[in-house]
């Protein structure tokens, strides 16, 4: 049986302090894979140093964007570049160690009888390690408002932890995801379970970030639940009985 191609995405905006060993930890972990920075124009020179490191190492390449565009918009472009390439599999992790790149091969062994995988602190052995109260209680809202109100058969919804089969990808309506923020996280995978995307989840322990300061914002929960909201009245709309011309019956 063939390899994969997998590659490994990193979405950064000033993560240099643990950027370079998080990236050697994971083409240790994952050595037949490729690797992709997306950067947003970091201050702190996160790009800079992953243009240094690729001229040494084959399997990593960095996309430079003009400046803090997003975590969704730069994930969305990670999956574009993809598909482009031919990959088929891509996986997303935040690059702040959260994500232990030892689940790696467990998310990669899942995906064989999915579309998407993905690392759950929700089920059955996964766990979060040194959040405060606040945040696991939002988290827990936001997953219990996401599998509610857009009956997304899992239990972490809001987890960047994946990996997605590209040719799912391709043939699905990523084109149509509209958020930028965090927001994305609920928005994608709505969009593939609309299009019949096999989903599983897989145990994963999710820690504190080691370094820098975290992006996660009252905002970013706001947007989070504003786009659930959204794409919640949107699936109610596409579920009306239509008229024989197509259109859909007032409610």
């Amino acid at each position: 049986m063939c390899t994969p191609r997998t590659l490994v995405v990193l979405a950064t905006y000033n993560e240099i302090e643990n950027l370079p060993g998080l990236t050697r930890e994971i083409l240790r972990v994952l050595p037949a894979a490729d690797m992709l920075v997306v950067d947003d124009n970091s201050p702190d020179g996160s790009g800079r140093w992953c243009d240094e490191a690729a001229v040494s190492e084959p399997r990593m390449q960095c996309v430079h964007r003009a400046g803090k565009l997003g975590l969704g918009s730069a994930t969305l472009d990670a999956l574009r570049y993809a598909i482009e390439h031919e990959y088929d599999v891509v996986v997303t992790m935040d690059a702040d160690w959260s994500h232990d790149p030892h689940h790696l091969p467990e998310l990669l062994s899942a995906i064989d009888c999915a579309d998407v995988a993905i690392g759950s602190r929700y089920v059955k052995g996964g766990a979060i390690e040194c959040w405060p109260r606040h945040r696991r209680l939002m988290s827990r809202f936001i997953n219990g408002l996401s599998r509610r109100l857009l009956r997304l058969p899992i239990r972490d919804a809001s987890g960047a932890f994946r990996a997605y089969r590209v040719e799912n990808l391709r043939k699905s309506s990523i084109k149509n995801v509209r958020s930028t923020g965090y927001a994305y996280l609920e928005e994608l995978l709505y969009r593939l379970e609309q299009g019949g995307a096999r989903m599983v989840e897989v145990p994963i322990i999710f820690h504190e970030r080691r370094a820098g300061r975290s992006k996660i914002s009252l905002g970013e929960a706001a947007g989070k639940v504003a786009t659930i909201l959204r794409l919640a009245r949107e699936r109610r709309r596409d579920a009306r009985p239509q008229n024989v011309d197509g259109r859909n019956n007032p409610a």
